[in-house]
Parts: structure tokens; sequence; C-alpha cells
């Protein structure tokens, strides 16, 4: 189903953009933005990842072949009108591969986030950001500022961002 892939709430200076394949991180970064009192905006696949496509057992299933592919970049449909009014950007994605799908390259090199700051957070069975970070930091104007990002359960509450969004400052 094709979903309408536009900033939601505009007018702040945060902005909470994400990726979610199954809807975890989609719950995760609806909590996000309301705790952050930031828009929202969900990075759509430009063809929908289906089950199989999503079968990290197959060795020829599409997330499988993209992440043994860095130079892979799926396409994104629609995209962030303004974003030079943003000044923080949470971009949250589920962890495919110890990393970031991806789909989070093709929506780092499409924007200039120069003299913003980057937030990462992630949904997982249990792996961290590992080296998301360090990986994805040379897609970005070195004067991007990336404060510390943070592996989420999927039954996070509002609370609990909001002190997390509190505690970067």
């Amino acid at each position: 189903e094709k979903k309408d892939c536009r900033v939601l709430h505009m007018g702040n200076t945060r902005l909470v953009a994400y990726f979610s394949a199954s809807g975890v991180t989609r719950r995760l970064a609806e909590k996000l933005a309301k705790a952050a009192e930031a828009d929202l905006y969900e990075i759509c696949p430009e063809q929908p990842y289906t089950d199989a496509d999503l079968d990290w057992m197959d060795k020829k299933s599409r997330s499988t072949m993209e992440m043994k592919d860095e130079a892979c970049r799926p396409a994104v449909r629609g995209k962030v009108e303004d974003m030079d009014q943003y000044q923080t950007v949470f971009l949250g994605f589920p962890v495919w591969w110890y990393e970031a799908p991806r789909i989070i390259w093709t929506f780092l090199e499409a924007y200039d986030f120069s003299g913003k700051q980057i937030v990462l957070f992630c949904t997982s069975g249990g792996s961290g950001l590992g080296d998301t970070e360090k990986r994805l930091k040379p897609l970005c104007d070195p004067t991007v500022q990336w404060l510390p990002g943070k592996r989420w359960n999927a039954g996070a509450s509002e609370d609990e961002l909001k002190a997390w969004v509190e505690s970067l400052g």
C-alpha cells in the first residue's frame, strides 16, 4: 500500500525522520516526535518491502542483497520540502545486519545537513548502533554535529524518550 510520505505538523525546528519496515520503528518515531515536539517524516521506499524482501535468512532476499552492496541506494518516494527549517534531525531505523539500512544512506545523501545536529535512534531485537554513526558520517557535511544516538525497545515510553531528548541539551 502506498503511504503518504510527507512531513506532519509543520513548523518545528526538530524533525523525526524514520524508516520502518514492520511498524516497530514507526510507533517509536511517533512517540519520539511527541516527546521532542518535532515534525514527523516517514522515509518511504519507492518500492515497498514485502515479507519475502525482508527475510534475512534468504541470502537472495532484497534486504540481504542491498546490505551486501555498499553502493546500493534504494529510491525514496517523496521528500522533506523545507529541510532548512530544521536544526535537529532525529533519524530512526531498524537495525539490519548490525547497521542502518541502505535507504538511510539514500536519505542522508539527498539533503544538505551542514550546520545541523543529527541524532540516530534505532530499534532492534538486541544489537545496538554499532559502527553505524562512523559509517554514516562521511555521507554528510563535516559541520554536522552528531549527538549520542540510542537503541530503543519497542515499548519505550514517551516519558523515557522525553528524558533522553532533554539529556541531549
